[in-house]
């Protein structure tokens, strides 16, 4: 149960971060009109990610989940900063 919650904690921070980051980017108009509902939108679907985080079968299964999925929501960022969709 531990592991999961971790899961949910670490991992799901950064999904959730990259999920919010990849919306407030590529929202018509500038980012930065975005950056205040991004930063009160993270904190509830962060919770989200950890409740789902208990739907895997164990702790290694949601952590591998999780990381890959932070991992591709972080690689998409660094993808549209370098590609200079984003400024």
């Amino acid at each position: 149960m531990w592991a999961r919650a971790l899961a949910g904690v670490f991992p799901g921070f950064f999904l959730s971060a990259g999920l919010v980051g990849a919306v407030s980017w590529l929202w018509p108009g500038p980012w930065q009109a975005t950056l205040v509902p991004g930063l009160i939108a993270v904190f509830p679907i962060w919770m989200c990610v950890i409740g789902a985080s208990f739907f895997f079968r164990d702790g290694k299964r949601a952590w591998a989940w999780l990381s890959i999925a932070a991992l591709v929501a972080m690689g998409f960022l660094w993808l549209l900063q370098s590609m200079r969709l984003v400024e």
